[in-house]
């Protein structure tokens, strides 16, 4: 399969008009998150670099055809002394297939404060989830083999009183990665994509259901590398009328708060 490098890769056809190439996949539709993290650096390349985004807020329209390029066109909302926004929309054969706000942020100084990260078994002590023999993790090893994941057993989950549905996974890229932040941000877009949805399937294991993503919302809190051990935490507070409602608390391996994930998506059966 591609590298994160190439798929993130975008090629400025225009003033604020990028396109992505297609790359090797086995799914049907085109991986949101590669959608997402394609759409946020487009909108990086128009922003002052002393700008950092701090958060996307995303909405998946229609299907993606993997076997065919994607054009992100860039709006500039907004430039700011402290503040910039951007509006995304991904086009294919002339319609929008997602849509996209980021805002950037230059560094200020405030309060700090941060929840405590979940105690739990650490990377080492779990399997690589490509060495398990169990179909759920089939995935792992054919479309994201770049891609490190070691679940941590339902026994082993320390419980949230009163949560519904809870999933927890170390996951990092097994390849190192250059040293550009940016790079960091728009790749943990991608990957914030890939098993979060399944954490709403927890309690319904028997279940068929038909699932993609809707809308996806993220939050970048502190620094961090995509090819270091990032912990996710994930709930699925709410499923009903079709629609599964997940979150995500993305940790690093020293406890560090980096990122905060929210993501409504389709689990009719």
């Amino acid at each position: 399969m591609a590298k994160i490098e190439d798929i993130l890769a975008l090629e400025q056809i225009e003033n604020d008009i990028f396109r992505g190439t297609a790359t090797e996949t086995l799914l049907q539709r085109t991986f949101g998150g590669q959608v997402a993290g394609q759409a946020l650096v487009s909108a990086v390349r128009t922003v002052e670099p002393a700008f950092g985004v701090h958060s996307l807020h995303g909405y998946f329209l229609r299907p993606g055809n993997p076997d065919k390029s994607i054009v992100y066109q860039v709006e500039r909302i907004r430039d700011g002394r402290s503040f910039g926004t951007r509006r995304v929309t991904a086009i294919q054969n002339g319609k929008a297939i997602f849509t996209m706000s980021a805002s950037f942020h230059v560094e200020d100084h405030g309060i700090e404060h941060q929840d405590t990260m979940p105690t739990v078994p650490m990377p080492d002590d779990l399997a690589d989830a490509v060495e398990l023999d169990e179909p759920e993790y089939a995935w792992a090893r054919k479309e994201w083999s770049e891609w490190e994941f070691r679940f941590v057993p339902q026994d082993r989950i320390a419980r949230r009183p009163g949560s519904a549905s809870q999933q927890q996974l170390w996951f990092r890229s097994r390849l190192r990665l250059p040293d550009d932040p940016v790079l960091h941000v728009c790749t943990l877009a991608y990957m914030s994509d890939m098993t979060l949805l399944g954490s709403s399937m927890v309690i319904h294991r028997d279940e068929k259901i038909q699932g993609a993503s809707l809308d996806h919302a993220m939050w970048f809190l502190r620094p961090f590398r995509a090819d270091e051990w990032l912990l996710y935490d994930q709930t699925s507070p709410s499923a009903g009328f079709g629609r599964a409602l997940t979150q995500g608390r993305i940790f690093d391996s020293s406890g560090r708060f980096v990122a905060a994930v929210v993501q409504e998506g389709l689990s009719r059966t």
